[in-house]
């Protein structure tokens, strides 16, 4: 008798298309302000009975879970601005760490059911962190950056050069085809792979999202210059010439007899005397002038070609 009860029920369910120990929600994705109320809704099917558990668990943003309501009443972190009515779940204020997955557990001795909500709560953007370097030379790799840590949902991102908005794919658009910076408008990166000097002027940044007004960053100039290979040389001429001074100051002492004679340390020995060479000291002088020599013209050829 029983057994045909079961099948009679299972019958049921399947000829109907009705699901048995199902749990359900009107809103699956809920939006609230910051500092105002939120309904979360959690159905169960009637088979789970009257007396079966609710419970409600949340998992934040950066996926660890904890428990809202358990054993049918708030935890410590809920208490005061959470109640648990039948088939819902009621925020009095919610704030911007309310962000994320709450699910809704019903069970009995036998089955067990549950369903998830999403909670977004509404922040409007501030003005955005912009870090935008002042002086870059051609060539090199640069990284702007532009960040909203307060806005929610997590704002996107906008950049302008010279109060004109940088499209995401420049080749597309013959006004930009010959720029080669990349823009990734979720996290706000600005990124010149290899600087040109067409890459000068002022960026500036916005933050969006749908909760609030648009913000921006104050502008920031950006000079892109060539490698300054003349300055370069010119500075290694000068330097060459008064290390010729020099050479030839210590050249002129040496031979003058102004430069002092190495002492000796070291009693002479009763052997046979050989005269000392002032060859010694001239290689000294030579060294002295003529590696730095070669070093600064190594230096000039290279940038030359």
């Amino acid at each position: 008798m029983f057994v045909s009860g079961l099948v009679s029920v299972f019958l049921f369910f399947h000829a109907t298309g009705v699901e048995a120990f199902m749990v359900t929600t009107k809103n699956p994705n809920v939006r609230a302000k910051e500092n105002e109320g939120a309904d979360l809704y959690c159905t169960p099917s009637a088979d789970f009975g009257a007396d079966a558990r609710v419970e409600w668990k949340f998992r934040d943003m950066k996926g660890s879970t904890t428990y809202v309501i358990f054993d049918g009443k708030p935890t410590t972190l809920y208490e005061g601005r959470v109640t648990k009515f039948d088939g819902m779940l009621r925020f009095s204020k919610v704030t911007r760490k309310d962000n994320g997955q709450y699910q809704c557990e019903v069970s009995n001795k036998q089955y067990v059911g549950d369903v998830n909500v999403n909670l977004t709560v509404l922040v409007p953007p501030s003005v955005p962190m912009c870090r935008i370097p002042t002086s870059v030379t051609t060539g090199h790799r640069v990284l702007l950056s532009c960040h909203d840590a307060e806005g929610s949902p997590s704002p996107t991102y906008k950049w302008y050069k010279d109060k004109t908005p940088l499209p995401e794919n420049p080749s597309q658009f013959p006004a930009f085809k010959n720029y080669t910076y990349k823009i990734n408008p979720l996290n706000g990166n600005l990124e010149f792979p290899s600087a040109l000097v067409i890459d000068t002027g002022d960026y500036s940044c916005e933050a969006m999202n749908d909760a609030g007004p648009v913000q921006r960053c104050q502008a920031v100039r950006m000079e892109v210059r060539n490698i300054n290979t003349g300055g370069i040389v010119a500075g290694v001429i000068v330097a060459l010439l008064a290390l010729a001074l020099l050479c030839f100051g210590l050249w002129y002492a040496h031979r003058k007899g102004y430069m002092p004679k190495k002492s000796e340390s070291k009693p002479k020995p009763s052997v046979v005397y050989q005269p000392s060479s002032e060859s010694g000291d001239e290689e000294d002088v030579s060294f002295i002038c003529i590696f730095p020599l070669v070093t600064s013209l190594r230096l000039l050829v290279f940038l030359a070609f």
